[in-house]
């Protein structure tokens, strides 16, 4: 099994991430996950291709009143990477959670997810519901195989298995325009952990281990996550972005119905990753909801 771990001179100064790092250490593989604030624990989830880096407008506005963790999964951002596609399964992901979680020993946490930290957190938290104060969750879905993806979600894939060495930086440029794009630099930040090919087989697997079918790895525990959410008897807030062509509004309602109590609000002008775009919008909104 190949490790690659990304040259720490790669995530010098970074538009807006001056955060203080640290690391969880296991099966020798080096985690990283910023630890900000003190008080109740928030617990920031990203997506792909994106790093905690994608959290650094919510994390000052949160960490004034909470701790807050942002995580970067195995093969992300500053955490080490394995450089084969077939090392990457959500079992194993679920897994880093979870030893992440008990190894800090969070209680009583908000989750905040979005993109594939939904399948992740909410799973995660279906599994241990004893350590989830609050669910946030922004645009994202589950994915148990008993319904076909949406086309946006099926062109995604399509376009990830034809390209192995994806250029992160200007991929989430193109999907910021409703909010007017991101910067050449903050564009470098994103491509940062993603210097070479090698270092990107993490973000070539997540697309191809969604389940299609309820046969495959990971539908069960997310069918289970579904009919946990529907007896949910704790806070949550659904906030989807009106112009994301994966996880549209009227899904985000979807997800707000199956929930029993859910509050939601849509985040205008922004796509897929709504937390670039909107950041300190989104951070308010929580801040008010966990109030």
């Amino acid at each position: 099994m190949g490790i690659y771990r990304t040259p720490e001179q790669r995530f010098e100064n970074l538009p807006g991430y001056n955060f203080t790092p640290h690391y969880f250490e296991f099966d020798d593989l080096r985690m990283h996950y910023v630890d900000e604030g003190q008080g109740e624990p928030i617990l920031l989830l990203h997506g792909e291709p994106t790093w905690s880096y994608l959290y650094r407008k919510m994390i000052p506005p949160l960490a004034a009143h909470y701790r807050v963790i942002a995580p970067d999964y195995i093969g992300f951002g500053k955490s080490d990477k394995w450089t084969q596609v077939e090392e990457y399964t959500f079992a194993r992901h679920e897994q880093n959670l979870e030893r992440l979680v008990e190894a800090l020993d969070l209680q009583n946490m908000t989750i905040v997810v979005q993109d594939w930290g939904g399948p992740i957190g909410l799973v995660y938290a279906a599994n241990h519901p004893e350590r989830v104060a609050r669910l946030v969750i922004l645009n994202t879905g589950l994915f148990s195989g008993q319904q076909p993806l949406s086309p946006g979600l099926q062109d995604w894939r399509k376009y990830m298995a034809q390209t192995p060495d994806l250029a992160v930086g200007k991929m989430i440029s193109r999907a910021t325009r409703p909010s007017g794009g991101i910067s050449p630099q903050v564009e470098a930040a994103y491509d940062a952990p993603f210097p070479a090919q090698v270092a990107k087989a993490g973000v070539t697997a997540f697309p191809a281990i969604i389940p299609t079918s309820p046969h495959e790895p990971g539908a069960a525990e997310m069918q289970h996550a579904v009919e946990v959410l529907k007896q949910w008897n704790k806070p949550a807030l659904v906030m989807f972005s009106d112009s994301d062509p994966i996880f549209s509004v009227e899904l985000g309602r979807r997800m707000q119905a199956m929930i029993p109590g859910a509050q939601f609000s849509v985040i205008e002008g922004a796509g897929h990753f709504l937390q670039e775009e909107k950041g300190e919008i989104i951070a308010q909104r929580m801040l008010d909801f966990m109030a």
